[in-house]
């Protein structure tokens, strides 16, 4: 069946770094678009970024523009997320999603604190 496992959340500092990953199965990943979201407690699930099923074409929500880089490695059915330069407000639950089936992986908290 389709699964989706998130990894690499933790806490990190303001101006710091992650790299968030989601390791898909169960589907042709090459051929489907993936997406990122986060959702805070109270708040909708909101759009992140989005990247075409071989690569080429990606974007990106204005709030994370120029900081967030998403990526896809198509030989380990890998999507990454790339987060520099975090905020406060970066904090929340990251989930992927495939566009197979709307399919949500479970979530990796964020936290940006000092």
């Amino acid at each position: 069946q389709v699964q989706l496992v998130e990894s690499g959340g933790g806490l990190v500092q303001p101006g710091g770094s992650l790299t968030l990953s989601c390791a898909a199965s169960g589907f042709t990943f090459s051929s489907y678009y993936m997406s990122w979201y986060r959702r805070t407690p109270g708040k909708e699930r909101e759009f992140v970024a989005a990247i075409s099923g071989r690569g080429k074409n990606t974007n990106y929500a204005d709030s994370v523009k120029g900081r967030f880089t998403i990526s896809r490695d198509n030989n380990k059915n890998t999507v990454y997320l790339q987060m520099n330069s975090l905020k406060p407000e970066d904090t929340a639950t990251y989930y992927c999603k495939t566009e197979y089936g709307g399919i949500w992986g479970q979530g990796t908290q964020v936290t940006v604190s000092s």
